[in-house]
């Protein structure tokens, strides 16, 4: 019985190994390759480590191209829709749950149906809109399209976390003589700290990886977002250049990281004062 046991967790321990390996091997490529020279990385016999650690490719990014400035316009865009996005859902999932009616079904309805649509097939209609009202070339029509386009999922997220909360936590604490406000403050939010955390970090990252909306709607080279800029190392054929690609992907995926880790310990703080406040 202990042989078994032992087997299993060294499969199990071996499994999880592998798929770490398989997630972090992609990471390293590019870490590896934007630290390795021209030459090495057209010679035809690819290395997974650099044999000759260069930052050549960093210093063209950093001085030829606009990586910090496309950053900072996809921080702005991204965080401007995520705090948006966060405090039209909340309240609104919360009224969904708590006081049914024949609208808040129609609600569901269209985020399930909204889901269906291709982005292409929207992006016309967006673009006829944004272009009547002046925002075709601008920040602020982007983030509004990706509050558009993000608010379904993350309303039905928000939903499915309101609604896993007893309606009973609110009525024993309105019986104790909590005010409607104390009872959303004090009794719920610690509770939706975790889904506001893992919804806001949904809305932000689907901004920052969005690539189709920026391309069609930002025709200002100051305005281009992350992702636009990083589609300039790719020419008219095709050929990419993978070194200050690798590096410029590096660059881009630092922010991504520590707001990972960041909101990690909010995560695990929003979780431990939800099993506290219950």
């Amino acid at each position: 019985m202990k042989t078994s046991n032992l087997i299993s967790k060294f499969m199990i321990h071996g499994l999880i190994i592998l798929f770490v390996i398989f997630l972090l091997f992609p990471l390293i490529w590019v870490l590896a390759s934007s630290l390795k020279t021209t030459q090495e990385i057209y010679s035809g016999s690819p290395t997974i480590f650099p044999q000759q650690i260069s930052f050549d490719h960093y210093r063209s990014v950093i001085s030829g191209q606009l990586i910090f400035r496309s950053m900072w316009n996809s921080i702005i865009v991204g965080v401007i829709s995520t705090i948006l996005v966060v405090l039209i859902s909340v309240p609104s999932a919360y009224a969904m749950v708590r006081y049914k009616s024949f609208v808040n079904n129609g609600i569901l309805v269209w985020i399930l149906v909204s889901q269906i649509f291709p982005v292409i097939l929207i992006m016309i209609p967006l673009y006829m809109v944004l272009r009547n009202i002046g925002l075709t070339d601008s920040l602020t029509g982007l983030t509004l399209i990706y509050v558009v386009w993000a608010l379904p999922f993350v309303l039905w997220m928000m939903h499915g976390y309101v609604k896993s909360i007893p309606v009973e936590l609110e009525e024993a604490a309105v019986l104790d003589g909590a005010t409607r406000s104390q009872v959303i403050f004090k009794v719920l939010m610690p509770l939706l700290l975790p889904a506001i955390g893992a919804s806001a970090l949904f809305s932000f990252i689907s901004a920052w990886n969005e690539f189709f909306f920026a391309l069609v709607l930002l025709k200002s080279p100051e305005l281009g977002t992350l992702q636009v800029e990083l589609a300039r190392y790719v020419g008219m054929e095709g050929q990419a250049r993978t070194g200050p690609l690798a590096a410029a992907s590096v660059i881009a995926t630092i922010p991504s990281i520590l707001l990972f880790i960041f909101m990690r310990k909010w995560l695990t703080t929003g979780l431990v004062s939800g099993a506290l406040k219950g």
